[in-house]
């Protein structure tokens, strides 16, 4: 009986055993499942409670709408009111032949401005060739390694089922070529053509489709941002909007970027202010091109007259190498600099406490270059203060580990031997030898400026800078889907590191066409450049008249800077000024023949004459009590010696001088006196 006591017992302790593993194993698994299915109610409790680094400051709590200092700094442009963006066909427009003359693939290579005016042309030169499109390859996501496996090339970016449904009527696209095409290309058997920048049809026509007809399929090389001209015959302005309905409506960011884009932009706009859009378009390689090195110091300047140097050996910069970047400046060849912008800002108006959003990346330079610009304005904030690093990982996906991510300790130093001439060579004493030279540890000129000590020749990119420069990409995505819903975009700059209209240009352009009477600044840098001159020495004490030439000149840089971007910029890019082909007014007939109306449609000499459908009037109708003009705006605003100073106590505590100049502030409540009347 003891033994079979003994034995129940094990028996027992053994099923209690194997319960305890199967509730353990029931609690490991039940914790992995919630970790997979609940990650995005994790994000969202956290983002509502404490992740953020911005901590929004205002000095008033009340901020109106309806009053007339909100409407001259955040309202419409009255003259542009009439417009609507409108790209759909109006002539006879086929759909594409179901019998194509063969396929284009196409590399593409460049930044984020460069892929997008390039995906436009490719697409255009589809549909003029009758050729079927292979969705295009961004080389600098195929081309760096280590990025996740889990997005390729152009879906590394942009969402492919949606561009190719938005883009049926127009050109017959597929994700892949054929198989036996496929093989050729891999082997460079197929014919290819590096594309001219800024290409004429008669190019393509009778260069590209004979042979695209012999061997049915061809391959394109894009670098220059541009393979196709920008301002095309009249007898082909329909793909002029072609070039709308891809970059406005087919080109859609896949669905990480969008929904990461979009919680930023309620993040902005959760105070309940509107927000300015900064582009600063300080590159690197803009810089250079321009001769701009002399605005910065130390390891930049060199590392600027490093890429110049560069640029000259290739042929991209036909100037000197050293530059007077004064000069420069003062041509308005430079970018503004963001104390500069901060300045402009302020004495058109805006208060210290507005939402500042600084877009494009990376900004040359680093913080310390925006340091002014923060002194000026207290909400100064860009993706990283309004995102979390765990909300940008995922949208990188998962990633392998390369190498060079950790930290390597220093190697040895062996010590070299005397040689055997110096116990035997010369009578003594002898004068000591030379101190040997500092040895060189790789962590020592480890990073992106290191070379610059070492070499005249910038080294090879490595595996973490070519990654970063993919992760660039979707950094600028999530800037650009903000700027262009900005209430105001203002650039530092509108050219890239070739001359060529850049990131802030394809902003503006998209605004244009999206939005067409949000506030869009687009400042002379040669006039501005000369009015901050004028007063260099007191520019944070400015006289009135001053800041009157301010405004007024930001003012008219609303409807003036159109002019010149119809001129200049959409010579070089159509995205820049996709206007009036891809516009049209808005008006009833009974308000058509009146002088201000036409004034109104064909605003800042725009052109616009084509009407818009009936569906799209019934918002048309024009209050006669908004009809002023924005020269009213700024006839009385207060005369201020000092606009940089503000009434919050916060801001003024422990500075005596600060008392003293209180009267003499230019706050709210002057600039209501002095507004819209």
């Amino acid at each position: 009986m003891k033994g079979k006591g003994e034995m129940v017992l094990k028996s027992r302790m053994k099923w209690v055993g194997l319960v305890g593993i199967v509730l353990s194993a029931f609690s490991l698994f039940t914790h992995f499942f919630l970790a997979r299915f609940t990650q995005e109610g994790t994000s969202e409790f956290q983002s509502s409670v404490t992740i953020f680094s911005w901590r929004p400051v205002f000095e008033h709590a009340d901020f109106s709408p309806t009053s007339p200092l909100f409407r001259r700094l955040w309202g419409p442009v009255r003259r542009l009111e009439t417009l609507h963006p409108d790209a759909n066909p109006r002539q006879h427009y086929p759909d594409p032949s179901l019998q194509s003359n063969g396929f284009i693939f196409v590399r593409i290579q460049g930044g984020f401005h460069e892929i997008r005016n390039s995906i436009c042309d490719v697409v255009v030169i589809a549909r003029l060739l009758n050729a079927t499109l292979v969705i295009p390859e961004i080389q600098s996501t195929t081309s760096s390694k280590g990025i996740s496996s889990q997005f390729k090339s152009f879906s590394y970016l942009y969402n492919e089922d949606q561009f190719i449904a938005a883009l049926t009527r127009d050109v017959k696209i597929v994700k892949t070529l054929p198989r036996n095409l496929n093989g050729a290309r891999r082997k460079k058997e197929i014919p290819r053509f590096k594309a001219p920048y800024l290409a004429s049809p008669y190019f393509y026509r009778h260069n590209v489709l004979p042979v695209l007809k012999k061997h049915l399929v061809v391959e394109l090389v894009v670098s220059d941002g541009g393979c196709l001209q920008a301002i095309l015959p009249p007898d082909l302005e329909e793909y002029q909007r072609l070039r709308c309905r891809v970059a406005f409506h087919a080109l859609r960011f896949r669905v990480e970027v969008q929904d990461l884009a979009t919680k930023i932009l309620h993040r902005l706009r959760a105070p309940g202010r509107p927000f300015i859009a900064y582009y600063p378009g300080m590159t690197r390689e803009a810089l250079a091109y321009y001769g701009c090195a002399e605005l910065f110091q130390d390891v930049h300047n060199e590392l600027i007259q490093h890429k110049r140097l560069w640029m000259r050996r290739r042929g991209i910069v036909k100037g000197k190498l050293s530059m007077n970047s004064e000069e420069q400046r003062l041509n308005g060849s430079c970018p503004l600099m963001p104390e500069e912008v901060g300045v402009l800002l302020r004495a058109r108006g805006y208060s210290w406490d507005t939402i500042i959003y600084v877009s494009g990346g990376e900004v040359f330079g680093g913080q310390r270059t925006l340091i002014p610009l923060h002194a000026i304005f207290e909400n100064v904030v860009d993706r990283t203060s309004l995102s979390t690093p765990w909300e940008l990982n995922r949208l990188y996906g998962r990633e392998i580990n390369v190498g060079g991510n950790y930290p390597r300790s220093p190697p040895s130093i062996l010590k070299e031997s005397k040689p055997d001439v110096w116990n035997t060579d010369g009578p003594r004493p002898r004068p000591l030898p030379p101190p040997p030279a500092r040895p060189k540890y790789p962590h020592n000129i480890e990073g992106w400026w290191g070379w610059v000590a070492e070499s005249d020749i910038e080294p090879e990119s490595t595996v973490m800078e070519l990654r970063t420069n993919a992760h660039k990409l979707l950094w600028e995505a999530i800037d650009y889907f903000i700027s262009v819903e900005a209430d105001v975009f203002i650039p530092g700059f509108d050219r890239d590191g070739k001359g060529h209209p850049n990131f802030a240009s394809l902003v503006m352009g998209h605004r244009l066409y999206q939005s067409a009477s949000l506030k869009t600044y687009r400042p002379d840098r040669r006039e501005v450049a000369n009015l901050l001159a004028e007063t260099r020495e007191h520019l944070y004490h400015a006289n009135y008249t001053w800041l009157r030439s301010i405004r007024q000149h930001l003012r008219k840089s609303l409807l003036d800077g159109l002019i010149e971007a119809s001129t200049v910029l959409k010579s070089r890019s159509f995205l820049s000024h996709p206007v009036p082909e891809c516009s049209c007014s808005r008006q009833d007939s009974d308000h058509a023949s009146s002088p201000s109306t036409q004034l109104q449609a064909q605003a800042g000499g725009l052109g616009v004459v084509h009407r818009c459908p009936t569906w799209m009037r019934s918002e048309s109708g024009l209050r006669s009590k908004d009809k002023q003009t924005e020269e009213e705006d700024d006839e009385d605003d207060s005369t201020s010696e000092s606009f940089f100073g503000n009434s919050s106590e916060d801001r003024v505590e422990g500075s005596g001088e600060m008392n003293s100049k209180e009267a003499i502030l230019l706050n709210d409540q002057d600039e209501l006196d002095g507004g819209e009347r």
